[in-house]
């Protein structure tokens, strides 16, 4: 991987222009304050990495509308919200193929794509402005109590204590649980697409309560692995 320091994971939103490269999966859900790794082999998506990199290091993580199977070298409908990642660091392999770390920056809502000029595809997007007055203790406590116990011993224990302290802004943590659990896709859209942090939290700990699990139910790994493109 590249080099990085803390300027590469800075987002400075007055800087953003308001255009961002698209990089639509069909089962990933990016978050803000969280970081994805990515193995990046079609030409289409080398090149937009290649074009992010050389400029901002911007690209949005964008969600297949349903039914995108039958047309998916082309352009098949996006689901209106996405994600705003930053590359914070990248690797070239010897085939051209990458490996990167994308850093959720912002929500943002696509308002249109934009003309087809390169091989990737391009939006205008807005940032979504999220929403976060004064919330009760009891809901950070129980949040927090219903995320460990979907956790391995080890890592509920050890791993995620100081991450999952009262210095993690609420924002963050909803976050951070929506993107670590295997929660239903449509689950995780709702929760990107919510800026209201207490409702956030609210949806996701109705579902952790609802929904059966324990240590034992948790699939796949934290953090988790690459994701193809």
């Amino acid at each position: 991987m590249n080099e990085w320091d803390l300027s590469d994971v800075e987002f400075d939103e007055t800087k953003f222009g308001g255009a961002a490269r698209l990089f639509p999966l069909p089962d990933l859900v990016l978050f803000p304050h969280v970081v994805q790794p990515l193995h990046v082999f079609e030409d289409r998506y080398r090149e937009m990495l290649e074009d992010a990199v050389a400029d901002d290091s911007l690209i949005a993580i964008a969600m297949f509308e349903p039914g995108w199977e039958m047309d998916y070298d082309s352009r098949p409908p996006l689901a209106p919200v996405a994600c705003l990642g930053k590359v914070i660091a990248h690797n070239r392999l010897d085939d051209g193929r990458y490996n990167l770390l994308l850093l959720g920056v912002r929500r943002v809502t696509i308002v249109r794509e934009l003309a087809p000029l390169r091989s990737f595809r391009q939006a205008e997007v807005q940032i979504v402005h999220e929403q976060q007055g004064a919330l009760p203790p009891e809901l950070r406590r129980s949040l927090v109590e219903a995320f460990r116990s979907r956790l391995p011993a080890h890592l509920a224990d050890e791993d995620l204590s100081h991450l999952l302290s009262d210095g993690l802004p609420m924002r963050a943590l909803t976050d951070l649980v929506a993107y670590a659990l295997p929660l239903p896709a449509e689950l995780k859209r709702r929760l990107l697409g919510e800026p209201i942090v207490g409702q956030r939290a609210r949806l996701l700990l109705k579902h952790l309560r609802e929904s059966p699990g324990g240590p034992g139910t948790r699939r796949g790994e934290f953090p988790p692995p690459f994701s193809d493109n």
